[in-house]
């Protein structure tokens, strides 16, 4: 309906077609229900923008909504907990009356509060009546230390009374907090493990009982909400807790979670990225390189060194992507090119995205955060180069390379220069076509295909390429990593007698 077609008075509304639910104890939660039930049964799209959570999330917060439960989204940072939580009032109607100028948006049938009282008595059918729309009834707080309980449910406010010439004792000089703010409304509260334990123990009556009492006042407000917290599991033992009280009166905990599958990640990083923008040049972001950029995602999440209870943010691949594209459209500016496709390289130069958001363990802390980066980046790249090139022959471009051929390759090079120096290697351009870039495609993703081959050979080690991005043949590579890493356990089962050096690298014990 219009919004200049709504009722403005008592009276009007109780002739219009708004007047059935208004006369029935109808809920937020029943509200909730209800439109959920007719969007089921037509089929509607329920959290659009919301990718992997069909056969999982969504359904158990359709039980918790079906059920008129208040829940707990858990789970690890960069797992949409908040946008889901947003996504409800998709649920709710789409205008909803209330007496015009209160606060706490009272009932116009019901209201609560002793001005709405006063003024429905008074005004009796000449009530005026305001409208607000399903996004304006979600009202949202980040929990931190130090909200206090006047923050959540009010306080006594002494401006107020000598303004209007109130006792302080009267209910009219009350500040509402947020609670009775969001009153026929979606309250959530996100880091809800960060709240002080009496802040969490001022929910107990709205959450069991369904009122508030605000300080120092003799008054019962029995709110209509719908509550919605989240939560990060790590906050349990970090920072907070949820006090058993509390935990106990949520109806449903529902778990979220990273993608399951790489393609559910580059559905939701394709989504979420900035990556169509407005720029001289013209980009072509090839499919392999999303899937390396998301493929640097999962790696991370099942890298040891990796702290496991923080977790990897969904925001990784997104930042990330951001990042390479804007490389490869910084590289074709000064290189005065109009099309533009990242490669392997652009990735490298996209760490800063990578190292902030991953939470070292000791054992990764010693090695350095760009070290484990570039060891993430690098398994990343032989994944997906096995999915594409798993019994391909590449004996070709290998035996070049073991034969004395090197290659220098920089992520700053225009794309013919790098198509130049690449068309040296035999065979390279037609195994393009695994990737879906034929002799026809641009400069830029003929380049960025046959960076990738590279790339993915030094990625499995079948040839070297050193700190100046020079590949070279495979006959280094078992030689270099071993005076540069570490060795493994594989390496020290099969040498008994191999002990570690004080500088770092490995030598033979001789005694």
């Amino acid at each position: 309906m219009n919004y200049y077609d709504l009722p403005r008075t008592l009276g009007a509304l109780k002739h219009s077609s708004f007047a059935g639910r208004l006369a029935q104890d109808f809920t937020v939660k029943d509200e909730l229900r209800a439109n959920l039930i007719c969007r089921l049964e037509t089929g509607q799209a329920l959290f659009p923008g919301i990718t992997g959570y069909e056969d999982t999330v969504v359904p158990q917060v359709v039980n918790a909504i079906l059920s008129r439960h208040n829940f707990i989204l858990l789970g690890l940072r960069g797992q949409a907990k908040t946008r889901l939580a947003r996504l409800l009032t998709r649920l709710l109607d789409e205008w909803m009356p209330f007496v015009a100028g209160c606060e706490i948006r009272d009932h116009p049938f019901r209201p609560i509060c002793k001005r709405c009282r006063e003024m429905a008595a008074e005004l009796q059918d000449e009530t005026p009546i305001g409208w607000v729309k399903a996004e304006d009834r979600y009202v949202e707080k980040l929990a931190t230390p130090d909200v206090t309980i006047a923050d959540m449910i009010g306080d006594i406010d002494p401006i107020k009374a000598a303004k209007t010439g109130q006792a302080i004792s009267d209910e009219l000089t009350i500040h509402y907090g947020l609670l009775p703010r969001a009153n026929r409304g979606i309250f959530a509260i996100n880091e809800l493990p960060d709240l002080a334990g009496k802040v969490q123990v001022s929910l107990f009556n709205i959450m069991q009982e369904g009122d508030v009492q605000v300080k120092g006042y003799p008054v019962r407000l029995p709110l209509d909400l719908m509550l919605v917290f989240t939560a990060n599991p790590e906050d349990y033992t970090a920072r907070g807790k949820i006090i058993t009280p509390l935990k106990d009166r949520i109806g449903s905990e529902i778990r979220t979670h990273y993608p399951l599958t790489v393609e559910h990640g580059m559905n939701i990083t394709g989504q979420e990225a900035w990556s169509r923008r407005q720029s001289p040049v013209h980009m072509e972001v090839p499919q392999y390189i999303r899937e390396l950029v998301e493929q640097v995602a999962f790696v991370a999440r099942e890298d040891k060194r990796i702290d496991k209870r923080s977790g990897v943010s969904q925001r990784l691949p997104i930042t990330v992507l951001e990042s390479v594209i804007s490389n490869a459209e910084r590289r074709a500016l000064r290189a005065k090119e109009h099309e533009a496709a990242p490669r392997v390289l652009d990735v490298y130069a996209a760490m800063p995205s990578i190292t902030g958001k991953l939470e070292l363990e000791y054992e990764g802390e010693l090695k350095g955060g760009d070290a484990v980066a570039r060891e993430i980046i690098r398994v990343a790249v032989a994944k997906v180069f096995h999915a594409h090139f798993d019994g391909v022959n590449l004996r070709q471009v290998v035996q070049w390379f073991d034969l004395g051929g090197t290659l220098r390759v920089n992520e700053t090079v225009e794309s013919k220069a790098l198509l130049k120096q690449l068309g040296r290697v035999p065979e390279l351009f037609e195994l393009t076509a695994k990737l879906g870039v034929g002799v026809g495609g641009s400069d830029a993703l003929r380049a960025s295909a046959a960076e990738f081959i590279l790339e993915g050979l030094y990625a499995q080690k079948r040839i070297s390429r050193n700190e100046e991005q020079e590949f070279t043949g495979g006959e280094r590579v078992v030689r270099e990593d071993r005076i540069r890493e570490e060795p493994g356990e594989e390496f020290r089962r099969d040498n008994p007698g191999f002990r570690r050096g004080r500088g770092g690298g490995g030598q033979r014990n001789l005694n």
